[in-house]
């Protein structure tokens, strides 16, 4: 007798890179949220892959001046901006870059914020020797907010079901930081909070 397995889809098991634009995976509103409720940002805000608004709406809502921008046209901000190659500069940026660009996002954001830059990346982003060598190294992040619960990040328009199975943290940097990165756990209760 052969046992058959069937494989139930898994939204965040593996993140497809959205480098053509056809695939939109926006971040929910709760996920900003938990943000800008435990770092404080003061100046303009650049989202620079702003996709639908999601986040961009989230941070103008603390009162910021926020710029828009990502390099695909899905209804909001300014499009055609690839922000790994920009020479725009901010006071912040707080974005959620495309999976396969991660990367090159921080390297870019770490010379056009003036203040403080965050990326929503996975908690995994921490390992490997390539990126412990040209990023950490050099530049470590000021904190690290791990999310609590977890983030599934679905395509735009489709029935929401189930929970994630990849843990997901903020990763800022800050200019006025100095000494070691500090690990810290966002509070519970946001999901519940600010889903829609």
């Amino acid at each position: 007798m052969t046992q058959q397995f069937v494989l139930a889809p898994q939204p965040t098991l593996k993140r497809i890179a959205d480098l053509n634009g056809p695939d939109f995976y926006p971040t929910p509103s709760w996920a900003t949220y938990a943000l800008v409720d435990n770092e404080k940002f003061q100046g303009d805000i650049w989202e620079s892959a702003c996709g639908d608004g999601a986040m961009s709406e989230v941070l103008e809502s603390t009162g910021a001046n926020v710029q828009s921008s990502d390099l695909f046209d899905r209804g909001y901000g300014e499009t055609g901006i690839d922000f790994r190659g920009a020479s725009r500069k901010s006071d912040n940026i707080v974005t959620n870059p495309p999976f396969n660009a991660a990367e090159d996002f921080v390297h870019s954001g770490l010379k056009l914020a003036g203040r403080k830059f965050a990326l929503l990346l996975r908690l995994a982003f921490l390992e490997g020797a390539g990126r412990q060598h040209s990023i950490f190294k050099k530049a470590p992040p000021s904190k690290v907010w791990v999310f609590s619960e977890r983030i599934t990040f679905y395509p735009k328009n489709v029935v929401q079901k189930g929970s994630g199975t990849t843990a997901y943290a903020w990763f800022v940097w800050d200019r006025d930081h100095s000494g070691p990165t500090q690990l810290c756990w966002l509070p519970t209760g946001y999901k519940a909070k600010y889903s829609t």
